[in-house]
């Protein structure tokens, strides 16, 4: 249930006049247009195996092409997730369940950078395809991160241990197959008029996915302690993964049995917790999100829980009344705790539009105690957010690589931070890379779209390689942040 505000409706109001309109944006605007197609670009960098001679960032070449030999299985292609060269699967599915999720709420209003946010889509689809085309088996990440970490070399060079892990009936993983369920389910929806017999195979495969990893419970991090932790270790349990599976494969489907699923296991599964948390660990407030939708358009009252659930989750992000575990800097960014802080701002202002889209239709707004937080105010709080990114805070600096005229250029990204394979033919050893990252210039290879971890609560932003919290850039912070850009480069005034 949403927190009782203490504080007057007059006294929040003004806050929220000082915090929304105090950017620049109200007078100068974004590029939100261009913005949108950098975002989408960034993927391209991200690429692993064979590149597509549409392949637009000309610096990167064809990398890890032997992915999955060791197991006697193709596992070539998909995305590194960061500055890394490690296939991890867990944020690999969630980037591309947003990626989805963005192009079914917003793409009609992407226009020409629709196509290329389907083909960033496919790119991990065919990839989730081959890690679980054998029944009953889910191959979760390619790379041995300790090996790999121990080295600062371009993926073209790279001569580290390409280890193979995966998750069976034996060493279940509900969580990591749980997402890539999801990430079936979402992208069949994408690709249900534009190619209907892929959507059906994604959809198909995703049904057996959730089944195994219902059926096989268990956290992959405690089956594969050693390779996930602490790199990308799931702290927040499985739990959630099977309801956010469940609900993408109930909005894909419309089968009976997802309900059910949802509606029976709401409790046990713990629908409720930590509301404000989402990303590619936590997906409470993405499944309150998701699910609210249908009761909004007055189809689903019987999850009527899951409305309370999102309600609770906007009051507690708003600025002014928002929980003890969300903070707004003085420059106004949405700041949590723990490392790369731009995954929340993007993850957390997409479901605040989202969410604002579906209460306009429904023609509702949340109660937060005193205040009444309209479809527009959640619009308003989610596009400060997105102007932050782009320039609007007390640095002027854009934290989106190549957009504006300032911008990080010292990113803690190994192909983006050593010379190109164009520029330097020659092979770059594991250690030899190690001048390159502790260079101070600027990276050779501009990563156009990357957006970073960011700054800190004090605004403060080192543009260095080594502090790779706030300079190295993931691919699910990009994610989300394509869904909103695609609606501001559309609706670029507050409504």
């Amino acid at each position: 249930m949403a927190r009782k505000s203490l504080i007057s409706p007059a006294i929040l109001s003004l806050f929220f006049l000082v915090v929304l309109l105090s950017s620049p944006a109200i007078h100068a605007g974004h590029d939100y247009r261009d913005a949108l197609r950098k975002s989408i670009m960034f993927f391209e960098g991200q690429r692993s195996g064979k590149l597509p001679p549409d392949q637009r960032l000309k610096w990167r070449r064809d990398s890890a092409l032997h992915d999955g030999s060791s197991a006697g299985v193709d596992l070539s292609g998909g995305y590194y997730d960061a500055g890394d060269n490690v296939k991890f699967g867990f944020p690999m599915a969630f980037t591309t369940t947003m990626l989805s999720w963005s192009i079914i709420d917003f793409g009609r209003t992407m226009g020409p950078e629709l196509k290329n946010a389907v083909k960033a889509v496919r790119w991990g689809t065919d990839y989730l395809l081959k890690a679980t085309a054998i029944p009953g088996v889910v191959f979760v990440q390619v790379g041995d991160p300790y090996s790999d970490h121990n080295c600062w070399e371009r993926p073209e060079d790279m001569d580290t241990l390409r280890t193979v892990y995966k998750i069976d009936r034996a060493h279940p993983g509900s969580d990591v197959a749980g997402e890539t369920a999801a990430a079936l389910a979402a992208a069949s929806i994408v690709f249900r008029k534009r190619d209907p017999a892929y959507s059906r195979r994604l959809l198909d495969r995703a049904t057996r996915v959730f089944a195994f990893a219902n059926r096989y419970r268990g956290a992959y991090s405690s089956s594969l302690y050693h390779a996930v932790c602490p790199f990308y270790c799931d702290f927040n349990g499985y739990q959630d993964e099977l309801l956010w599976g469940a609900a993408w494969l109930h909005k894909a489907s419309r089968k009976r049995v997802y309900r059910e699923f949802i509606v029976k296991n709401e409790v046990v599964l713990r629908a409720g917790d930590t509301i404000n948390e989402f990303g590619w660990d936590n997906k409470h407030a993405g499944i309150n999100v998701l699910i609210s939708k249908e009761v909004l358009m007055g189809k689903a009252e019987y999850f009527e829980s899951f409305k309370q659930n999102a309600d609770g989750f906007i009051c507690s992000v708003l600025p002014g009344i928002s929980h003890p575990q969300v903070q707004y800097s003085r420059g106004g960014l949405l700041v949590k705790t723990g490392g790369s802080n731009m995954q929340h701002v993007t993850s957390l202002s997409f479901l605040l539009l989202a969410y604002s889209n579906y209460l306009s239709h429904a023609r509702k707004v949340v109660p937060c105690g005193e205040l009444t937080a309209s479809p527009s105010l959640l619009r308003q709080v989610a596009k400060r957010q997105v102007d932050y990114i782009l320039g609007d805070n007390p640095l002027g600096m854009s934290y989106m690589v190549g957009y504006g005229q300032r911008f990080p250029r010292r990113i803690h990204h190994r192909g983006s931070s050593v010379p190109s394979v164009s520029a330097h033919p020659a092979r770059i050893g594991c250690k030899e890379g190690s001048r390159y990252f502790l260079s101070p210039n600027p990276n050779p290879n501009l990563l156009v779209g990357a957006v970073v971890g960011g700054p800190n609560v004090t605004d403060a932003f080192p543009d260095s390689r080594p502090y790779f919290v706030q300079s190295e850039p993931t691919t699910y912070i990009n994610a989300p942040l394509v869904g909103l850009l695609g609606y501001f480069s559309t609706h670029s005034s507050w409504r």
